[in-house]
């Protein structure tokens, strides 16, 4: 959602120097989610990149945080052209065996999961909450600047089906990606933190470091998941570094 950028102070950091544009994906925040399209990383490339024209960017730095780095690598893999640059934080790129996306994925099935994300799910998304952000992030506590989030925007229905689905894509998507990122010739920065809970980062990002041969990768040591929260510096440190004269930079969250 736009408000965890937000929340984060990372937006206006880089206002400062560049035009800065933030989007919320397909369900999340404001942004409707039809249920006609099945809303992989290319589908919401495509669908960034017809905003992106019509806002009249041609190119662009662009970064995606968690699943957000999914969707910023299909943008720059289908539109070389547009991206300038990626900065790519705590993402999954490779398929590994995740029993806890099973689970989540559930408010996503057909009917049932309306039933779900309508009754049970908001209900048990609200009590584990503080454990939901211990984990994400954890080993860091939460900042007192992240209590301007939207909790109760993030645990309705739409919101829940909409994480449900995508959790349910994540291991097909890495999978389909997983030989096609040698092919990103733009500057890419990597950045993680050494101790995120939610996604093992020498299986994830310093593969994809080994892959992109021109990348480079910076482990932020004692954080978590959530590094554009708690290290808001180092990941701006990271935009300035792929950024160079670049007067648009895009965020993917």
């Amino acid at each position: 959602m736009i408000q965890d950028f937000e929340s984060s102070g990372l937006i206006d950091l880089v206002a400062k120097d560049y035009r800065v544009i933030v989007f919320d994906r397909p369900g999340f925040g404001h942004s409707d989610r039809p249920r006609n399209v099945v809303w992989t990383p290319d589908a919401q490339a495509e669908l960034i990149k017809l905003a992106l024209a019509q806002l009249g960017v041609s190119n662009a730095i662009v970064l995606g945080h968690s699943w957000g780095a999914s969707v910023a690598t299909a943008i720059a893999l289908k539109y070389p052209g547009l991206v300038r640059g990626l900065v790519l934080a705590s993402g999954y790129y490779y398929p590994t065996l995740r029993p806890d996306v099973v689970a989540l994925a559930a408010p996503s099935l057909p009917l049932v999961g309306d039933i779900l994300s309508h009754t049970l799910s908001p209900l048990l998304s609200r009590a584990i909450w503080p454990l939901m952000m211990a984990k994400i992030f954890g080993p860091r506590s939460v900042p007192k600047k992240f209590e301007a989030f939207p909790k109760e925007m993030a645990l309705r229905p739409s919101q829940i089906r909409a994480s449900a689905a995508e959790s349910a894509l994540m291991i097909p998507d890495a999978f389909m990606l997983r030989n096609q990122y040698a092919d990103l010739k733009m500057p890419v920065v990597i950045i993680a933190g050494e101790q995120d809970k939610l996604i093992d980062i020498d299986t994830q990002s310093a593969r994809l470091h080994s892959d992109v041969t021109q990348s480079k990768f910076h482990r932020v040591a004692a954080n978590g998941h959530m590094i554009q929260q708690t290290t808001t510096d180092q990941v701006m440190s990271a935009i300035m570094e792929v950024a160079g004269q670049s007067t648009d930079l895009v965020a993917a969250e």
